[in-house]
């Protein structure tokens, strides 16, 4: 498991290859949601709330672990780029 830490530019030019995890509070989102939200996610990591980075043999993988925050952030952009 990838430790927490924050967002970081330079290992992202190294990153390939992601993993999603979900909160255990998460436990009851569809296989959808899960999809679209894992998607989400990582096209703007920087914004993840749990983003950690492991070492790989060619680069870094990136790990995010989905939280309640980020779920009602990604669904208010989501709403919000739908209204216009």
């Amino acid at each position: 498991m990838a430790a927490e830490e924050k967002f970081d530019a330079r290992r992202e030019t190294l990153v390939n290859e992601t993993r999603t995890l979900f909160e255990p509070g998460l436990a009851g989102l569809n296989a959808a949601d899960k999809s679209w939200l894992a998607e989400a996610v990582h096209q703007s990591p920087e914004k993840a709330a749990k983003i950690g980075y492991e070492r790989s043999h060619t680069g870094f993988i990136r790990e995010i672990t989905v939280t309640v925050a980020d779920v009602e952030r990604l669904y208010r952009e989501r709403q919000t780029a739908g209204a216009h």
